[in-house]
């Protein structure tokens, strides 16, 4: 009873808006096939939700945690996941990077979610499961869906699969945690005004190659400019023709 929870990068990111205290985007998710965590439900007799393998962050504000109790509140049956919990632990084998832009907490929650459904029989279809999910992260619906490249829009609950090429996809991750509520509220308070929809009309239609051989890291990835101020140390270690994911701190390349 384990699944593979892989690490996405962001090929372009966009703010299209703000409302009720989130921002929207448009965005081209693209999983990595070479870089994930595993999720593993290892029998064993708990008193109380286990899970290892996620160092010191507290059970209660796990993301995977948070999911659980998200499912648990959705299905009628709560003895059924209840139970399975009191004779099984979750074990997180961690390999995607905190802090990153490569999504891990949310691909960790979206694998649990899709792993829990599976071996528990509770029938939760995907776009269910992805709306479940949703309450959770923002991220968490792109994994649950699995794609392996897609638009995403709305506050990232809209999910349209892309077919595009298989990358080779480079990563490099500088020793620097980026958090991410602390991008996007440098990017609502210097960059939220600047914001003008025409200026990437169309992109959601053009392959990932295609568009990054026209643009710059920071035309590319709306969130860019926001984490150089709020993290300046990145300006040290930015490489020349690599882009950035998501709120980051994960620079990459395609080929």
């Amino acid at each position: 009873m384990e699944d593979r929870a892989y690490a996405k990068i962001n090929s372009f990111l966009k703010i299209t808006g703000y409302r009720d205290g989130y921002h929207t985007i448009l965005s081209r998710f693209i999983k990595v096939k070479e870089l994930y965590d595993k999720i593993s439900f290892i029998p064993q007799e708990c008193n109380s939700f286990t899970i290892e393998g996620c160092g010191d962050i507290k059970v209660a504000e796990n993301t995977i945690y948070k999911s659980y109790i998200a499912i648990r509140d959705y299905i009628d049956d709560r003895y059924k996941v209840d139970n399975f919990f009191k004779n099984h632990k979750v074990v997180v084998e961690k390999n995607i990077p905190s802090g990153a832009g490569l999504g891990g907490g949310s691909s960790d929650a979206a694998t649990f979610m899709r792993l829990l459904n599976r071996v528990c029989n509770l029938n939760i279809d995907t776009p269910t499961l992805s709306k479940i999910g949703s309450k959770v992260g923002a991220d968490i619906p792109f994994f649950i869906y699995n794609y392996d490249s897609a638009n995403v829009t709305g506050f990232g609950e809209i999910i349209e699969e892309f077919k595009e090429e298989s990358y080779n996809i480079e990563l490099y991750t500088p020793d620097i945690h980026c958090n991410t509520a602390l991008v996007y509220k440098t990017f609502k308070r210097d960059f939220l005004h600047k914001i003008d929809l025409k200026s990437f009309k169309g992109w959601d239609r053009l392959t990932s190659k295609e568009l990054l051989s026209n643009i710059d890291a920071i035309t590319a990835n709306d969130l860019y400019k926001a984490a150089l101020i709020a993290y300046p140390e990145l300006k040290e270690v930015a490489r020349d023709g690599w882009y950035f994911s998501g709120s980051g701190s994960t620079f990459f390349r395609l080929s």
